[in-house]
């Protein structure tokens, strides 16, 4: 089998996120994914100027440094810092077509998304274009609904939706997969909550990253949160 060969029958995997920090609620549910869709390969994307959130409390440097410390000896894992080096609004399908530039007509290619992100997902710039050029996984989020806002909606998405993930690989782009895996109720504004209480992260994040956002003096705590 030549090298091309094997890339367009190998399903990549892209998870974007403003990774503020990045935590378990990111990485579990992306391992257990990877075994149920047979993924080899998932690229974390740390966004740079989220256009539908409040701008990060870490620097682009922090985040990026906390995605490398979060997958470090995890071949499954690797960090793509080009959207860091961006001044301006980090657009998905932006990002996603020069991507699929770069890897061709035939490679699969998939995005990672939360439940939520699914549900909002009419509000992202040109969002009707991202089945041409990918196909998009969806994670399951806690207390999310399952169904989309409007009938409208609704049919794209049952009109898109796969229940074979083995028809992923077989095609470069087009169909939308619910993933059955496990529902971790974490989230960095919880973590960042805590931290500014000076309440204890351990069970949230890897050990790396926490020790590395004590060593950067982020998420202080906030004083009066102790009184």
């Amino acid at each position: 089998m030549t090298s091309s060969t094997k890339d367009e029958n190998t399903l990549m995997a892209l998870f974007g996120g403003t990774f503020d920090p990045v935590h378990f609620g990111h990485l579990r549910p992306v391992e257990q994914l990877a075994h149920e869709i047979d993924l080899e390969k998932v690229i974390l994307l740390p966004n740079n100027v989220p256009p539908h959130r409040p701008q990060p409390e870490a620097t682009a440097a922090q985040r990026l440094k906390m995605a490398q410390l979060a997958i470090e000896g995890n071949p499954l894992f690797s960090v793509d810092s080009r959207e860091l080096q961006r001044d301006t609004p980090s657009y998905t399908i932006e990002t996603l077509e020069t991507l699929r530039k770069e890897r061709g007509n035939r490679q699969p290619l998939a995005f990672i998304i939360g439940q939520d992100s699914l549900l909002t997902l009419y509000k992202w710039h040109r969002w009707e274009a991202l089945l041409d050029v990918c196909h998009l996984v969806v994670l399951g989020r806690p207390g999310y609904a399952r169904e989309l806002t409007t009938p409208e909606l609704q049919r794209w998405y049952e009109a898109h939706k796969r229940e074979d993930a083995r028809q992923l690989r077989e095609h470069p782009h087009g169909f939308i997969y619910q993933a059955n895996t496990p529902l971790l109720d974490i989230s960095a504004t919880e973590i960042r909550t805590r931290r500014h209480e000076g309440r204890d992260c351990s069970d949230l994040l890897p050990s790396a990253v926490e020790r590395y956002i004590d060593s950067q003096g982020l998420y202080v705590a906030n004083p009066l949160s102790r009184e």
